[in-house]
């Protein structure tokens, strides 16, 4: 089962398999005795997959049911999925048995097909547990506290003037899971991931800035986005990246508690801002002040982050707001209005980011906005609370990812960018040497 579940769906065997086998039954489905009538069955079925493929598009467009917009990749292979099924139903009737046995197998492979097409134009979801929302991280070990740290810069001196890569120190951070008790909140939430660049990992590690990271919904709170980049910045800054903590705030990858405490769905919030930090405190290597300490986040995680970093300015210095959502549940407002504020919409609004941030003002809060170039309604919501933000007094700035859409582009893009302007801000790189 282990195995199945690590399974590779992006480019692994498995997608090669599973595209052979698709191509297959559907050539196998349509070669039939060439008579008039077959060809207008065959022809007829395809044109009813793809009618109904539209019409589920459209329902799809009109109720913003996935909260992001479909591309053209997506959309075509829908199409041809429900094209394929309808030609595989139709070979059920008037057939024998073993091309009614191959027809109901399609059926299956051709799902198959079309999920592994999808999910691989996402892009986030790189093997079966991924995508079942089930997390097979290995638990990873903690390296001791040591009680005399090497210099920091609340201790005298920033980190990028003054740490050395110590003998034996990896060339690369790790990453595995850990369990964070849910003492205060009771809130369910899955195993979090965590980073440990290869500076965490020598002998007398320096305290080192934390980040805090919150994925999308659906989503894993997994830490193999972050690995291959920070692992890219630590080789060239003697082994120096900051811890990062891939929470879950979701506990139900198909249920979203909008980083609050609701009676529906439980203490997320208090999850994220009390268990989590106090954990991370206790647990982690880690420079204790705000300014050195990031909430980032990608789609609804952007949304949260940005809630939180206007929340609690003594906890977090710096926000990293990746293809965020403008608000808890913007992508079915009516129904978030109905079902978690009773219709109070006073009491929906209050909690919106671009209302705290309003009533505050910041004196050393960092924002980094990001967003993919093409992805429609997000640049809109991203661009609004990048104004909402400067004009409460954050430090902020705004990066359009090229064509990044709301898939794996948008949140590498954005992770890329964000490291970039964070790494001088929290004392890891020269910020002279920084554009």
């Amino acid at each position: 089962m282990d195995a199945f579940l690590r399974m590779d769906i992006l480019d692994g065997p498995f997608v090669g398999v599973v595209y052979t086998l698709a191509l297959g039954a559907l050539l196998f489905l349509a070669a039939r005795l060439p008579s008039r009538r077959w060809i207008v069955t065959a022809l007829g079925a395809l044109l009813v997959g793809a009618g109904a493929a539209f019409v589920v598009l459209w329902w799809v467009r009109a109720t913003n049911a996935f909260g992001v917009d479909l591309d053209v990749v997506t959309t075509v292979w829908v199409v041809v999925t429900f094209s394929a099924i309808c030609l595989a139903i139709v070979n059920l009737w008037k057939s024998v048995w073993p091309r009614k046995v191959v027809a109901s197998i399609a059926i299956v492979v051709f799902l198959a097909a079309g999920t592994v097409g999808i999910n691989a134009d996402f892009g986030l979801d790189r093997t079966v547990a991924d995508l079942a929302g089930i997390s097979t991280q290995k638990p990873i070990a903690l390296p001791p506290a040591t009680p005399t740290p090497s210099r920091t810069p609340l201790a005298g001196g920033a980190l990028w003037a003054n740490w050395v890569a110590a003998q034996g120190q990896p060339a690369e951070g790790t990453i595995g899971s850990v369990i964070i008790p849910n003492t205060r909140s009771g809130f369910r939430s899955r195993p979090a991931g965590l980073y440990l660049p290869p500076a965490a990992l020598a002998k007398n590690p320096p305290l080192l800035p934390l980040v805090v990271m919150l994925m999308g919904q659906p989503g894993n709170p997994d830490p193999s986005f972050q690995k291959p980049i920070l692992d890219a910045f630590a080789a060239r800054h003697n082994g120096l990246a900051p811890i990062v903590l891939v929470v879950d705030q979701l506990g139900n990858p198909a249920i979203d508690p909008l980083c609050l405490d609701t009676v529906k769905h439980g203490k997320s919030e208090t999850f994220l801002v009390e268990d989590t930090v106090a954990w991370a405190r206790a647990n982690l290597h880690v420079l204790p002040d705000a300014a050195h300490w990031t909430i980032a986040g990608y789609s609804n995680g952007g949304e949260c982050a940005l809630s939180l970093g206007s929340k609690h300015p003594e906890i977090w210095g710096n926000v990293l707001d990746i293809s965020g959502e403008e608000y808890p549940g913007s992508d079915r407002p009516n129904q978030t209005l109905k079902e978690d504020f009773a219709g109070n919409k006073a009491a929906y609004q209050s909690v919106w980011p671009t209302t705290i941030l309003a009533s505050h003002h910041y004196t050393d809060t960092f924002g980094i906005f990001t967003v993919g170039s093409n992805d429609g309604n997000y640049v809109t919501q991203a661009r609004r609370a990048e104004a909402a933000a400067k004009a409460s007094g954050w430090k902020t700035t705004y990066f359009g990812v090229a064509n990044g859409g709301h898939v794996l582009g948008a949140l590498n893009g954005g992770l890329q960018e964000g490291y970039r302007l964070l790494y001088p801000r929290l004392g890891l790189s020269d910020p002279s040497a920084t554009p």
